[in-house]
């Protein structure tokens, strides 16, 4: 884990808040509260405010689904422990927040065909995304939300920032090329996504097409 640098200020990663608790059931409340003292405040793209970004994205697009309480329910919790292994390292955070699941969730009264289901979810997310079931498809959808929304381009600055710190990636240019291979290669799997985001997801790669091109002359 790389030394800590300096907070930049009124980022989100400082400044995002776990919402009202009584939102939350009691495993939710946990999960958040460690999210919220584990997360490093160096995580600018990962931090807190992502999952609760995804949290609300993941019920957007489930209301557009015919989901039972049990089903969203387990899609919810999965939502908050996607990211958690960034509370123990940033690589295969995935199998790690999987791992915190099976390890946490039980003492909640969740079964293992639950955990499986939940830990699915979370699996699901690693890029490249690859669900197999709605739920899967949901939290995937919802976990790269931002693509297809007007706040992209902050967003994924942020995320630039981030990788500077945990990755050799510096190089602006270079950036702006992985950017455009992963929007390139990058799909919806929900109705909602492709109808609501992916037009808008193509528009920023309009852009940043024209910029790779521009740096390439």
């Amino acid at each position: 884990m790389p030394i800590r640098k300096p907070i930049i200020l009124n980022h989100p990663a400082q400044s995002q808040k776990i919402l009202p608790l009584k939102k939350f059931s009691p495993e939710e409340k946990d999960i958040l509260t460690q999210l919220e003292n584990g997360l490093s405040n160096t995580l600018y793209y990962h931090g807190l405010h992502h999952t609760l970004d995804v949290f609300n994205a993941a019920l957007k697009i489930a209301a557009n689904e015919q989901l039972s309480a049990t089903e969203i329910k387990l899609l919810r919790i999965a939502v908050l422990y996607h990211d958690a292994g960034f509370t123990v390292s940033y690589k295969n955070h995935e199998e790690i927040g999987c791992k915190l699941a099976k390890k946490n969730l039980p003492a909640f009264g969740y079964s293992k065909e639950e955990i499986t289901i939940i830990c699915g979810m979370i699996m699901a997310t690693k890029i490249p995304q690859n669900p197999h079931t709605l739920l899967e498809r949901i939290i995937c959808d919802a976990d790269l939300d931002y693509l297809g929304r007007n706040d992209f381009e902050k967003i994924s600055n942020y995320l630039f920032e981030e990788i500077k710190i945990y990755t050799d990636l510096h190089d602006k240019k270079k950036w702006y090329f992985v950017q455009k291979k992963f929007l390139e290669n990058h799909q919806y799997h929900t109705d909602f996504g492709k109808k609501t985001r992916e037009p808008k997801k193509q528009l920023h790669l309009k852009k940043i097409n024209k910029i790779v091109v521009s740096n390439n002359q």
